[in-house]
Formats: C-alpha cells, sequence, structure tokens
C-alpha cells in the first residue's frame, strides 16, 4: 500500500481518552501496524471504560501505559522518556476534557503529562457531541493549540451516539491513518531551501486617525500566512512580517506582529540579511498626518479634514536596500483592472524580481476568500496560474522560488 514505506519503522505514541470512539482506535492500531509503524499506547482511565488494555496490548504487542504514578513503569519507562520515545503522538479520541487540559498545559494524569513533557508533533482527532464542540471553549482552545502547532483531523459531521447530529465523530481510522502518513510525507520531503533565510509580510496595515479609528483594507492574510508556512515546509528560515489578522500563526515561523506601515518596515529591516523576500501584505499607501492624539468629536461643524502623507514604501525599500537587498525580491499586485499591465509597470518602477498579480475587484472574493487567481511576472514573461485555493498558491510560489535558487534563473 502507498503509506506502506511512509510508515515503516515509524514510532506512534497513541495518547487513547474517554469517548465512545475509543472502540474505533483498535482499527487504528491494526492499520498502523500492518503498514510497519510500532505503535505504544496511553489509556486514559475513562479510556479504559471505553476498551480494556488487555485489548490494546493484544494489538499493540507492547504495555499499556496508565497510571503516573507506576513505581514500575516510571523506573523502566518514565514519562519523559514516554514522551519522546516517539515520532508523533496521536491523540484519538480528543475528548473536550483533554483538548482543554492540554490548552492549560495541566499535568494531572498521564495522558495529560506525556502531551506536556513531549518534545515530539501532536496529531488529535476530536470526537464529542456537538454542542461541546461547538461551545466557544471548545473552539477557543482547539485555536490555541492549533496556534501551538498541533495538527488535527476532523472531527466529522454526523449521527452521534447520544442521537444527535452534526461535527463532533471522530474522523475514520484510515483518515487517521492518511493524516499520519501525510505528517510523515511532509516532514521526510525535500527541503530544497534548507540553509535559506526567507522574509514574508501578510494582512493588512492599520494607519491611526485617532486612539478608535484608523484606515485598513480588506486583507485577511490568508495568502501571506499560507505563503510563510510553504516556504518553511521547504526548509526555510521564516520571518513572518504580519499586519492584524485572525489566523493562526504558521508553524515553523518566527513571527512579528505589527499594526502600522512604518513599524512593518522597520520589522522587514530588522529581519535583514534574508536570501527570499515575499511582500504579499496589502500595506496602506497612505496614512494620516498628524493623527489625533484623543478621540475626535463630532461638534457640528461637519466632518474633519483629514490629511493624508504617503506611506514608506516597503517593496521598493527591499528591493533597492544594495548590500542588504535579498536575492530574490517577490511583490504582490493586488489591482481591480488591466491586472497584467498595472503589475508588469510595477514590477520596473518597484525593481522587484518577481510580482504576482491577482485581481481583488468586487465579486472576486480575493480578499477574505479562500481561491486566488494570480499571475506571475518574472524576466522571462507571465505564467497566468488556474484559480486554486491560497493553500495551492503558497505551495506553486514556494516550488517556484526553490527551483531558482536551484537553477540560478533569473
Amino acid at each position: 500500500m502507498a503509506e506502506t514505506s511512509v510508515l515503516s519503522g515509524k514510532r506512534i505514541l497513541l495518547v487513547i481518552a474517554g469517548g465512545i470512539a475509543a472502540y474505533k482506535c483498535l482499527e487504528l492500531i491494526r492499520r498502523l501496524k500492518e503498514r510497519g509503524a510500532s505503535v505504544r499506547a496511553v489509556l486514559t482511565k475513562a479510556g479504559a471504560e471505553f476498551v480494556t488494555p488487555l485489548s490494546v496490548q493484544a494489538l499493540t504487542e507492547d504495555t499499556v501505559y496508565q497510571d503516573l504514578w507506576s513505581l514500575t513503569d516510571e523506573s523502566e519507562m518514565g514519562h519523559i522518556q514516554l514522551s519522546r520515545d516517539a515520532d508523533l503522538l496521536v491523540v484519538a479520541p480528543a475528548t473536550a476534557n483533554l483538548l482543554a487540559r492540554m490548552a492549560a498545559g495541566m499535568a494531572d494524569d498521564l495522558a495529560a503529562t506525556v502531551l506536556l513533557a513531549t518534545d515530539k508533533p501532536v496529531l488529535v482527532a476530536p470526537a464529542m457531541n456537538v454542542r461541546m464542540w461547538e461551545h466557544p471553549a471548545t473552539q477557543a482552545n482547539m485555536a490555541l493549540l492549533e496556534k501551538r502547532g498541533v495538527r488535527r483531523v476532523g472531527p466529522n459531521k454526523g449521527e452521534m451516539a447520544c442521537g444527535e447530529y452534526g461535527p463532533g465523530r471522530m474522523a475514520e481510522p484510515m483518515e487517521i491513518l492518511e493524516a499520519i502518513a501525510g505528517y510523515f510525507t511532509e516532514r521526510d520531503a525535500p527541503k530544497p531551501l534548507k540553509g535559506k533565510r526567507a522574509l514574508v509580510t501578510s494582512g493588512p496595515t492599520y494607519e491611526p486617525i485617532d486612539p478608535v479609528r484608523y484606515i485598513a483594507n480588506r486583507s485577511s492574510g490568508k495568502q501571506g500566512h499560507a505563503i510563510a508556512e510553504a516556504l518553511a515546509r521547504l526548509g526555510a528560515e521564516v520571518t513572518l512580517v504580519t499586519g492584524p489578522t485572525h489566523l493562526p500563526d504558521p508553524p515553523g515561523c518566527a513571527v512579528r506582529p505589527i499594526e502600522t506601515a512604518r513599524e512593518m518596515l522597520a520589522a522587514c529591516e530588522a529581519a535583514l540579511p534574508v536570501d527570499i523576500a515575499v511582500c504579499a501584505a496589502a500595506v496602506a499607501d497612505w496614512r494620516v498626518a498628524g493623527e489625533s492624539d484623543r478621540k475626535l468629536k463630532k461638534d457640528g461643524g461637519g466632518p474633519p479634514a483629514l490629511s493624508l502623507a504617503e506611506n514608506p514604501d516597503i517593496l521598493a525599500t527591499l528591493s533597492n536596500a544594495g548590500a542588504k537587498r535579498p536575492s530574490l525580491v517577490v511583490g504582490f499586485a493586488a489591482e481591480t483592472g488591466s491586472v497584467v499591465e498595472y503589475a508588469t509597470a510595477k514590477r520596473a518602477r518597484k525593481g522587484c524580481d518577481w510580482i504576482v498579480a491577482n485581481d481583488v475587484s468586487l465579486g472576486t472574493t480575493t480578499f477574505g476568500g479562500a481561491d486566488n487567481t494570480v499571475h506571475l511576472i518574472r524576466n522571462g514573461g507571465v505564467e497566468n496560474w488556474p484559480t486554486m485555493g491560497k493553500d495551492a498558491v503558497a505551495a506553486r510560489l514556494a516550488d517556484t522560488i526553490a527551483q531558482h535558487f536551484q537553477n540560478k534563473t533569473p
């Protein structure tokens, strides 16, 4: 099978928490073992109410770890060693309770302690009642864990054991297996950008009018964040300078949050020298000259006159940074008409190497949406890419950047 070589010899630590979906873990263990992986299991007290330690032990052919205070286990396989003697930790089912304890950094039983002590990646397969999954507390806990780099598969929509319907069913064993194989495929993939340093800008900038109002734009930061993650996945050391967004920090990136264009420029200059700069942020062209330090009030005399000043040009500054200029500078051009023509002129005017142009006209949903249609403009001409998800755009751009450094073509 396709996963055989990927999972052969891999060490999985499976944490089985208390939920009716725990029975699916027996099938998951079988499938992992068939593909050459070794599996150790940590079974919580609640998990043992749904599957027996004996059945888990029979399938893993290894000790089932349950008690944090077992002197035998602590002398032969301490919880620190247990947490680190694996290539990947998988939590299935990941209950609302265990996700909350993981988010809070608790260590009140063996499962939570192992998850807190590990220095290895963690994949969770949430499983709970739909109301519990949709509760703001659970959503906040999951968002925090994902921000810390925890991976997730599921939950799926379906009928619950309690009779309700909606998201909350644990992913099926083969889906979890695919997610596990996907992690190792990604981890073991070639890293053509290893040793390269990259700077990525993302999101909007907020230019204050007074302490409570600002000038901004509709950028969500999805494309810039996806590019940062894609470059990191190929081995680059990535610094992401980002304006305000609602997105989790991409894994493997050093994130520098800013608000204004001037702050973004300062953070970019502080990140130099780098080999690659991708300016995907939608930087406000203007700011208010002489912003008020007090909230502007309606006084019956009509709206205040706002005098605008031009913001620094970050793309042009990086493209003309002299000895500190990155080897490859990639700009973005968000246009509402004559996209390729305007972007081509922008590339010449700014002095960057490549321009990624896209149409942000009303109705395109490029700003804030999941998809993007871009044109890559460089010395070799224009490449018109098909409409695809922003993650796919990011992956293709990262691959093109890697090919540039491998081939040394302009």
